[in-house]
């Protein structure tokens, strides 16, 4: 097979992860082009990983043959043109998370990537990460029994971007954090959630609230799964010490926690095993190897005609519960799913 032509839209933080991990990291892939509406800083990516094009408008690189597949890393409230434009130029999809701002955007961009038959995967890399992989193999061999309750915590170590704050262009911190959370309780308790509530406040950041009304910068969701089990979803933006992603998982038999502030680690503890870990690389090495796994998996998909392990529908599943815990925050009510 030739090598995969990608382009690059978007190239701020988690696009330029994508970018070095496409020039340099992958066998079988070609950066062709690279799109910001900043040129210059498109310019300098292009350069920086040999790509031949570089424009500030994608629908310039959708015209090149050269190019397969695009890799969106764009604010939330582009993703969906963008994606849609892709799809119909015959590109296969990655996103970023959140997938879109609506459902009926996020409804488009899966129809537009069935009709075309091209790939389309939502970026929600905790699922490639060794760690939650290890947690996941563990979790449905029965490590701990019975599932009952899970706890995920995601907070960010700054604050977001201007456009994240604002409830035009954004759900709010709840999906541009803490979608990861909510992927991440789906995934491993293998349920979808029946009822969901919601409280946060703006408590790091409270003069925020006189530009945007509805901003907040801690949040806490409780989940209700439909197979009965029970979640919670703790979220914080900025949190000063730093990045912070950990998971505990309570089953009848005994209790697994994903991840640690100092190392990242796989603890499992069961009364017959006591407690017993599997250390894995430090939040830097971490975090990059869950990128490289979910690119080299999307290229996988493209190769081999195979359905991407995180979704369309995934993202559209964690986007109805970003906005269900949306709809919570402002009634100060429950919410049952599916939203009508």
């Amino acid at each position: 097979m030739r090598e995969v032509g990608i382009c690059l839209i978007g190239i701020g933080r988690a696009g330029t992860v994508h970018a070095r991990n496409y020039a340099f990291k992958l066998r079988g892939t070609k950066i062709v082009a690279v799109v910001d509406t900043d040129i210059d800083a498109a310019k300098a990516c292009a350069e920086e990983v040999g790509a031949k094009f570089y424009y500030s408008d994608h629908r310039d690189a959708l015209k090149l043959k050269e190019v397969d597949a695009v890799c969106i890393s764009t604010p939330t409230f582009t993703h969906a043109r963008i994606a849609v434009d892709a799809a119909e130029s015959g590109k296969h999809v990655f996103c970023e998370k959140p997938m879109a701002l609506t459902l009926k955007e996020a409804d488009e961009m899966i129809s537009a990537a069935r009709r075309q038959h091209v790939v389309l995967q939502i970026g929600f890399m905790r699922r490639f990460s060794p760690e939650f992989q290890a947690a996941k193999r563990q979790l449905s061999e029965g490590a701990i029994g019975k599932l009952t309750l899970i706890k995920s915590t995601g907070r960010g170590p700054g604050l977001p971007p201007a456009w994240a704050c604002d409830p035009r262009t954004s759900i709010g911190m709840l999906a541009e954090v803490n979608s990861h959370d909510f992927d991440t309780a789906r995934w491993l308790m293998e349920s979808e959630v029946r009822r969901l509530y919601a409280e946060a406040e703006a408590l790091a950041v409270p003069e925020l609230k006189e530009r945007y009304e509805d901003f907040y910068d801690r949040s806490v969701v409780i989940l209700r799964f439909r197979n009965k089990t029970l979640g919670m979803i703790d979220g914080a933006c900025p949190a000063k010490y730093g990045y912070d992603a950990r998971v505990e998982i309570l089953g009848t038999e005994g209790v697994m926690l994903v991840g640690e502030l100092k190392h990242h680690a796989l603890v499992t503890c069961t009364k017959e095993k006591g407690a017993y870990s599997s250390f894995f690389p430090s939040w830097r090495d971490r975090f990059s190897e869950g990128y490289l796994e979910e690119d080299k998996h999307f290229i996988d998909c493209i190769a081999n005609d195979k359905e991407p392990l995180a979704s369309g529908e995934d993202g559209r599943a964690v986007l109805e519960l970003t906005l269900a815990a949306a709809k919570s925050l402002k009634t100060g009510e429950p919410v049952t799913l599916p939203l009508e």
